[in-house]
């Protein structure tokens, strides 16, 4: 008989099984034991779902094909579920908090404190990596995790600063383990797999999609204290995740630079609307040491810790 952590899995490893679908099944049999019994009309009629999809999820949580590649995929990946003692608490805390999360690397960056989001535009300024290093590197030096979303850019300037300077990065990707976006980062993805970590909602053989980039921007944020904005125009992903850092309760920093430049007119907005202007390294470290207690004492007591 397996259990609910390998039935979840199976679960998740559907392709169309939506984070909504996952929810709604879990709300009315939480260790998914009924779920397994069920014939298509009842799958139909429990969970709202169209003929097509009740047959295609009957078919997949019966079949012996589908359950020996969710094995596979265990081996390979250690996934982590909502029942795991070691799902990240930072995580668990979250509005629409994945219910598997597939990693691959140093496991134990999950509790890494104080962990600090990078995020900015693909396409940025020749001065996006010197304002970095001025202001990452002390705290990279004084052992902060960098977590980022290997995007071109920002991100990627965010991940290669980390390992130049001998600290630690997290990778959210927005696509299963078996692809890579961009292409050009295929060496970067293998050197944080090897050396640090790679995190991703998605199951091996998903391929990246226009909509995961903003669906996986609440994980970035959402497993730090505060989330920096490097560089972003008014419109872009980076003020998606600083939106969502907000609304999980995480503080949000912004870098300003040139009014003529339209890649800092997003960072410029932020700072309006409340996130804090950083113009060096003690911007950042003055308020982790405020809140540093708060957080050590939640990462302590969540029992997902």
């Amino acid at each position: 008989m397996h259990d609910a952590k390998c039935r979840l899995i199976h679960l998740h490893t559907l392709t169309y099984g939506s984070r909504g679908v996952i929810r709604s099944i879990l709300q009315k049999d939480p260790t998914l034991k009924l779920l397994f019994q069920q014939s298509p009309e009842t799958l139909q009629n429990t969970y709202h779902l169209s003929p097509q999809k009740a047959s295609q999820l009957y078919h997949h949580l019966q079949s012996t094909e589908s359950w020996n590649k969710t094995r596979a995929i265990m081996g390979q990946y250690s996934p982590i579920t909502f029942y795991d003692l070691d799902y990240p608490p930072q995580l668990l805390s979250i509005p629409d908090a994945p219910p598997v999360i597939y990693i691959a690397g140093h496991k134990d960056l999950l509790k890494r404190l104080p962990s600090i989001s990078v995020v900015g535009t693909r396409h940025c300024t020749t001065q996006a990596k010197r304002k970095m290093n001025h202001i990452l590197t002390p705290l990279i030096k004084e052992e902060w995790n960098i977590v980022s979303g290997m995007a071109k850019g920002i991100d990627t300037f965010a991940h290669q600063l980390a390992i130049e300077e001998g600290g630690t990065t997290i990778a959210v990707l927005a696509f299963g383990f078996e692809h890579c976006y961009p292409k050009q980062n295929r060496e970067l993805m293998k050197k944080l797999a090897r050396n640090h970590l790679l995190i991703s909602e998605y199951p091996p053989h998903i391929a990246p999609q226009k909509w995961h980039f903003p669906e996986r921007n609440r994980i970035i944020s959402g497993l730090s204290y505060g989330t920096l904005v490097v560089e972003a125009k008014e419109r872009s992903g980076s003020l998606i995740t600083a939106d969502q850092a907000l609304e999980q309760g995480r503080e949000v920093y912004a870098i300003p630079d040139s009014i003529l430049d339209n890649r800092s007119k997003g960072c410029h907005t932020l700072i309006q609307t409340g996130a804090k202007l950083v113009q060096n390294t003690h911007d950042l470290s003055e308020d982790w040491e405020e809140l540093r207690a708060n957080w050590c004492r939640f990462m302590s007591n969540n029992p997902s810790s």
